[in-house]
Parts: structure tokens; sequence; C-alpha cells
């Protein structure tokens, strides 16, 4: 070796990942240079442990504000990460040259240059491919990099990618971003620093970007004036799992590929690597219960060879070979080709790190956690069923609801299957940015529980609304923290007192009711919560009514959510009989107040009926004198809205009250109907679509409609019975019953 042996690569690149291990076998270097921030130097012996499973990334971020942090992805596949495990089996020295992370976190908010903050970049490989005359870089990449002979000159693609890149530096300087002239004289700074140290044997590994940069004659006074008086702030370093979904350029990474699983599978194939994927193909399709044959395979292969050598490809591609699959094992549907895309060509890859890598202690803690709760991080997202009776599943529950009040989203509730509040649903996900959520809530402890209690002791402190106070102490049983709820209920006292705004008190009192019910379905002493919310309660029901009054359109349906919520949570407090009795009494006066807005009138009698607090006659009463001929069409139609929203099977099954609303509509003004058909299309439109079909058959069939004999219909039902066709059914009856022999049920009037 004459000089520092520069490998340009591109990262993430599989045919420049074997190029570097290639060339660094044919050098045999003393020391390793990889693009990198200099103080995850420390941190690079653990890339030998077994438990360090790639991708992973180095994380950095800045001890005082966790948030402002960066991440250096490798996967198995990077040349960075070949180049660190062939240094370390190797003995040779390994070090990053790339400017600190101290240094490049402070430089994210403030430029070197005045006015030189970040422009358009210049997409090398783009620029590449469109001189070459392609119009996908990645289509150029895999035909000049990765199918290229790997008995060449291992220093050839370099020696070209080289000259290439200068060549574009001449054209488009920085390629937009002044910051990268600062990079680059540091790694010159420290290239002639292992110059002096290792003299030839030194290789260095970086985008191939900055090749011309680290070649050109750059003087040691010019690179230490653009250094001078760079900002600084403390920062760690460690190692975080990754995935190949955020290796994808899609999810954001600017150094990333769109197809991190097909390079994965193309630099870890032994040989004949076109065969090898269609098979993992045809294994992934055979899993979601596709027909797909060893015949569907090899024609697929021939396909894709096929399609190459019409193409002028030296080899299939991924787009050659996913033609071929869409036309050979999914009969040229793209359906499955998505999920193709997501297993296999992206890939749900998550990577490892071992627990000799620095974390924080609530990271360390947090790991424990998940270990003896047996719940492993995935980045396949996957649903949870819990099982609250369940010792286990509780604690899952509880460290899910606790690491949602740090921040730090792993799970998000899901829609149940079971309507039973022992049970509860969860969507998992684990993304490499949580990594960051948990440094920065380390600042609250150094567990998750004492971390989640000094957080949402915090929050019941500084919370104004006393809506945000309620919820507070609903998570605190979710979450299992029964020491932050002396603090919470202290806060939600002196709130309740305070406040007293009817709306603010009805938004509070569901999630109290809540807190109550999961109290006792986790076994949490909710002592002082009881008395509380029927405080809260009784205020309620005094301060209704008047609120109630004079309300404008966008009042009265804010007004008409909390009334719906109020009156669900009643019947979870304690004594519900007693509150229930209070309760239809404030629904009773609203219901016949006319300074009360027809949408909540129409509501209170709703909910009325519904408890079988009055009977249908005096719903239809009600009904009546809300659709007289002396109400606005406007107000009658709010009444309708609230009276039948959230379902229409009460019309169906009364069809007086139907007739009521049929005669009202009929007899609308001609110049009022258009103000008022709005508010019935939003009303009826919420129904299902058999429930709308019935009750147009119905208004379509009149009160008079009905023929046959002399039978009264069941409201949405054909009239009279049709005795051939209830016969039908009697023998499957019979079997049944197991009396498939006795004739006296094979007639319909055997029953009557």
């Amino acid at each position: 070796m004459t000089g520092p042996l520069l490998l340009g690569v591109r990262h993430h690149g599989p045919g420049s990942a074997r190029a570097v291990r290639a060339a660094l076998e044919a050098a045999q270097p003393r020391a390793v240079l990889i693009e990198g921030p200099p103080e995850g130097d420390a941190l690079l012996p653990l890339a030998a442990d077994e438990a360090m499973r790639p991708p992973v990334a180095l994380l950095a971020h800045v001890v005082d504000d966790p948030a402002r942090a960066a991440f250096w992805p490798m996967a198995e596949f990077s040349p960075e990460w070949v180049a660190i495990r062939w240094g370390l089996e190797h003995g040779a020295q390994i070090r990053f040259i790339d400017l600190p992370a101290s240094h490049s976190l402070a430089l994210g908010e403030e430029p070197v240059e005045e006015g030189g903050g970040p422009g358009p970049r210049i997409d090398p490989i783009g620029s590449l491919a469109e001189v070459a005359g392609y119009d996908d870089p990645e289509r150029w990449w895999e035909d000049v990099v990765e199918h290229r002979d790997a008995a060449a000159d291992p220093r050839a693609p370099f020696a070209a990618l080289g000259e290439a890149m200068a060549v574009l530096r001449e054209t488009y300087g920085d390629g937009g971003h002044s910051v990268d002239l600062v990079r680059e004289a540091y790694m010159r700074s420290q290239v002639r620093t292992a110059a002096r140290e290792f003299g030839d044997g030194v290789a260095v590994v970086c985008g191939a970007w900055h090749v011309p940069a680290l070649a050109g004659k750059f003087t040691v006074a010019a690179d230490r004036a653009l250094l001078k008086g760079l900002p600084k702030v403390k920062t760690e370093l460690t190692w975080v799992p990754w995935t190949h979904r955020r290796l994808a350029r899609r999810s954001g990474y600017g150094a990333g590929i769109h197809s991190p699983g097909w390079y994965g599978h193309l630099f870890s194939a032994p040989d004949r690597p076109v065969e090898r994927w269609m098979t993992k193909v045809a294994g992934l399709l055979r899993a979601e219960d596709r027909q797909v044959s060893s015949a569907h395979v090899i024609e697929a292969v021939r396909l894709a060879g096929t399609l190459a050598a019409m193409r002028g490809r030296p080899l299939p591609g991924l787009a050659e070979t996913t033609d071929a699959v869409r036309a050979v094992m999914c009969e040229g549907s793209d359906v499955p080709l998505g999920l193709i895309r997501e297993r296999l060509v992206v890939g749900e890859v998550l990577g490892e790190v071992p627990d000799a890598a620095p974390a924080v202690p609530l990271q360390r803690d947090l790991v424990r956690t998940q270990r003896s709760l047996r719940l492993k991080p995935e980045a396949l997202e996957r649903e949870l069923e819990l099982d609250l009776r369940k010792e286990t599943d509780a604690g899952r529950s509880r460290l899910l609801h606790r690491l949602r009040l740090l921040g730090i989203g792993w799970g998000e509730p899901a829609q149940s299957r079971s309507t039973g509040t022992f049970r509860e649903s969860w969507r998992l996900r684990w993304e490499p940015e949580l990594s960051v959520r948990v440094a920065e809530a380390g600042v609250w402890g150094t567990t998750v529980p004492g971390a989640a209690t000094a957080r949402i002791e915090s929050d019941a402190v500084a919370a104004t609304a006393l809506g945000e106070i309620t919820s507070l102490a609903e998570l605190c049983l979710l979450a299992g923290l029964p020491d932050a709820l002396p603090v919470v209920m202290r806060a939600l006292a002196d709130r309740a007192a305070l406040d007293t705004d009817v709306a603010h008190l009805a938004q509070a009192l569901p999630a109290l009711a809540r807190t109550l019910r999961y109290g006792d379905v986790r076994g949490t002493t909710t002592a002082g919560l009881a008395e509380v919310a029927a405080g809260l309660a009784e205020r309620i029901c005094v301060g209704l009514p008047p609120a109630c009054a004079g309300l404008d359109g966008d009042g009265a349906a804010e007004m008409r959510t909390h009334l719906d919520a109020v009156h669900a949570a009643m019947g979870l407090l304690p004594n519900p009989d007693r509150l229930r009795e209070r309760w239809s009494t404030v629904l009773g006066r609203l219901a016949s107040r006319d300074t009360v807005p027809g949408l909540l009138r129409g509501r209170a009698v709703r909910l009325l009926l519904d408890d079988g607090r009055i009977e249908g006659e005096d719903a239809a009463r009600h009904m009546g004198l809300a659709l007289s001929p002396g109400t606005p069409p406007a107000e009658a139609a709010a009444w309708i809205e609230g009276f039948v929203g959230g379902g229409g099977m009460l019309l169906v099954h009364d069809e007086r009250l139907l007739g009521l609303v049929d005669g009202w509509l009929t007899s609308v003004p001609p110049d009022a109907f258009t103000d008022v058909l709005p508010l019935l299309r939003r009303t009826f439109a919420a129904y299902e679509a058999g429930v709308r079909r019935t009750l147009g058959e119905l208004v379509r069939r009149g009160p008079g409609g009905r023929t046959g004999p002399g039978d009264a219909a069941v409201p949405g039902f054909g009239a009279g019975l049709d005795a051939a066709r209830a016969d039908a059914v009697l023998p499957l009856v019979a079997l049944l019953l197991g009396r498939e022999g006795s004739s006296d049920l094979y007639r319909s009037d055997s029953f009557a």
C-alpha cells in the first residue's frame, strides 16, 4: 500500500460490503478508519459479542436533552459493519473518524456559516445513474456494483467510483450541505494522525461522496480554520437495536435503501441468489395459505432470467424477480406483493445488543421487566390479548400503561374482541426511536414504576383542567401506581372544589367512574375516589338544567356528548339506584323545558325511554309536542336527531313513532325543507344499511299498506304467515330435538 487506501462505499450496499471485505483481505491494513462518531471507539469491541446481532445503530444523544439525538445504523451488509468485524477478527486498530457527535449535535441548530443551513441535497448515485442512461438509481447500482464479478480486482470499483465522485464534486461542490466541509476537514486530520502512526497501513471506509475530499490536497492550517470555534455539547453513546424497516428510505433515514431485505439476501446467499429468493417467496405465500408449488418456483426463476435478458441486464434484479412473482405466483395480482414487500423486500428484522452495552438505569430496568414478563420487543406489529385475571398478563398491562405515561409508545390500546372488563388488547411494535424516549424518561427515575409515579405526580400538580386530573387518576389505576394516587386525589379534590363549569364536571365524571370500575377489576384500593365521584355527580345534577338553557347548535352538540357520557357513568358509580333516580329527574326536566335546545330535549327523552323510566306513550307525547306545527322546522329536526341518533331500531319496532316522524316530515314547508335536510341526512346516514332499508320499506307501505288474512305483521316483516315456508324448517327442528319420527312436529300449527 502507498498512502491510505480509500474505500468509498454506498451506505448499506451489499456489493460495497463484499468489495470492502475483499479489499481489506488483499491489503491487510494495520488500521481501519471508518466514517462515524469518534466517541463510539470505546463501543467497538462489543461488535464481537455473540449477543450483538445487526441491524444495530450507534445512538448519540445530548446528556441534558436526550431528545437531541442522532443514529448511525448498520446492517449485516453495511460496509462499515463488515469493516468493523474484519478489524476485530484480524487485530487491526479500528477508529471512527467523522466529526464528533458532541459537535454534530450542537451544529444541528447552529449553522457553520452565515446562511449555510441545509439546502437541496445532491443524490450522487442518482446523478451517475442519470448520466449512464438509467431512470432508476437502484437498478443502475445493481447492474454496476451488485452484479459485478466477485473474482475481479477488489480495488477496481473503488477507483472507478472515486473518479466519478471527483467529477460530481467539481460540478456540485459540497452538494448543498456546507457542514460536510467541516466533517471532511476533521476526517483529514484523523487520517493524517493515523498515517503518522501506522504509515501506509491505513484503510479508510467512508461514503463515496467524501473520497475526493480525502484524496485532495488540503493544508493543515485550512482544516484547523474550519474546525476552530465549533459549538460543543456533552453527549453519551451506546448501541441500540435497529430494524430493516427503518433502513428503508421510505422511513426517512437519509442514507437508506428501498429494499434492505433484498440486499440482505444478496449479501448472505452463498450462491444462486435468484433461486433462493424465489424459494423464500414461495414459503411466505404458502404460510399465507396460497397455492404455490415447486413448478411455480421453477417457472418464476426462468421468467426472471428471460426478463433480465430482454432488458439487457447482467442478472435478474429486484424488478425482474418482482415481475416474475406477480405473473407466476400471484396470478397477476398486486395484493400479495404488498405482503412480500413488507416481509421480505423490506423485512421485519429487529437487531439485538448485548447487556454490556451502556444504558441508562431506566433502560436496564425495562429490559429486566420485559424478560420477567416474557414480553420481547419485536419489529413486526402484533396484537396482544391480555386476561387481567392472570398475574403475568396483569403485569404486562401495567408495564404498557406505565410506558405510555412516560411517552414510550411501545404499545397502543386496541379494540378488544371481548366486552368483559377483564380483557385488554394492545397493538405492539418496537421502533428504534423508542430508545431515545427511554433515555428522555430517565430524568424521572431509575425504574419504570418510580419514573411513572414521578411523572404522573408532576402532571397532576401542573394540571389546570379537571378532566386532565381525572384522567390521571384513571391512569394511576391502569398502571398500578398506588403511591401516586394520594397526590392525584389531593389535586382532584382541590380542582373539583373550585371548578363550577358543568361541562368540565361532566367531562371529568366518566374517567372517575372508569377508575372505580377498573379498581375493582385489578384489585386496587380506590378509597376516597367514590366520595369525590358522588360529589361530582350531585353537582352535575344540580347545575346541568340551567347550563343547557340557551345553547347554540355547537354548544348543544358538545353538551349532548357530555350528556351521553354522564348517563353511562351513573351506572358505574357506587349506590347507582339513588343516583339513577336523581339523574332521571334531571333528564325529565331537560325533556320538558322549552329553553333547552331541541337536540338535548330529544336526547333526554330517548335516554329515559331506553332506561324504562317512561313508556312509549310518553315518548310519543313528547315527540308529538316537539313536532307540532308551531315548532320551527330546524328545532324539530334537531329534536329528531337527538331522539333517534345512534340507532334506528326504535323506529323499526315502534311504527307509532315512525308515523309521527313521517307525518311531520311530509308537512315541512318546501322553503324550510332544504334547511332541515342536512340534519336529517346526518342522523339517518349513521344507521346500518339494513335498518335504513327496513325503514324505507315501512314508509313505502304506509300505515294502511298491509295485506293478508287480517294478521298484524311484526314491523319490518311481511304481512301474515307463509305456512309452506314455515313447514320447510320443521324436519330440521325435529332432527335437532331428537323427534324426527314424530308427525306432530311436521305442521306449523302444532306450535300454536
